[in-house]
């Protein structure tokens, strides 16, 4: 099994990295294969909906999206981690989740999807449901863990003493392991649901 885990801090090795990393050492205690993916320094621009990923199943833009797109494909499931700001994700890193699931062409359904969040103080609930909303329209399941997935911590190194964060996240790569193993059993004896025909309605005719 394959966890992709996106770094969406500008600090490669801030709290947000901290955070992923110990749910990295949960995930090879399981025996599932995890990768880390820093992108929250790199110079990600937003979705211009040009429509071109339509025709080249890839985004117009070459940069770490199309990259994390393969990574994307291949894994069980994905890890979003991000710092808040102003009770939002790193903007850089929306702008990365938007290309990404626009322009990636491949069914996402049940790959499972989980976010962490890092805050000095508020606006992690915020940031958590900002978050989870890829999944949700993705046909993504989302793993849950012991408390809402957020640690506290403002200059690097801070989160190491939130040891309830530090436990919610390592709890959370414990759930999220069980869910894609359980789901990778359920796909081999029942398949994917049969989903309805989709029918786009606008709200102006």
């Amino acid at each position: 099994m394959k966890v992709l885990l996106i770094n969406g801090s500008p600090k490669k090795n801030g709290n947000t990295a901290y955070a992923l990393n110990q749910m990295a050492e949960v995930f090879a205690a399981e025996d599932v294969e995890a990768e880390i993916l820093h992108i929250g320094n790199q110079p990600i621009r937003g979705c211009i909906a040009c429509g071109s990923c339509a025709k080249k199943g890839q985004c117009v833009f070459d940069d770490a999206v199309n990259e994390a797109a393969s990574k994307f494909q291949e894994a069980d499931g994905i890890v979003v981690g991000s710092p808040v700001y102003y009770a939002s994700a790193n903007a850089t890193l929306v702008a990365f989740l938007d290309r990404l699931f626009y322009s990636t062409p491949f069914d996402k359904r049940m790959k499972v999807g989980a976010s962490v969040v890092i805050a000095r103080r508020g606006g992690c609930s915020a940031t958590f449901d900002e978050l989870n909303k890829y999944f949700t329209i993705s046909g993504m399941p989302i793993a849950s863990s012991s408390y809402w997935n957020s640690v506290h911590g403002r200059t690097p190194g801070e989160a190491e003493q939130d040891l309830e964060g530090i436990a919610t996240v390592r709890n959370l790569a414990k759930n999220m392991t069980f869910l894609m193993k359980s789901i990778a059993l359920g796909k081999e004896t029942f398949g994917l649901p049969e989903y309805e025909p989709r029918q786009m309605t606008n709200f102006i005719r």
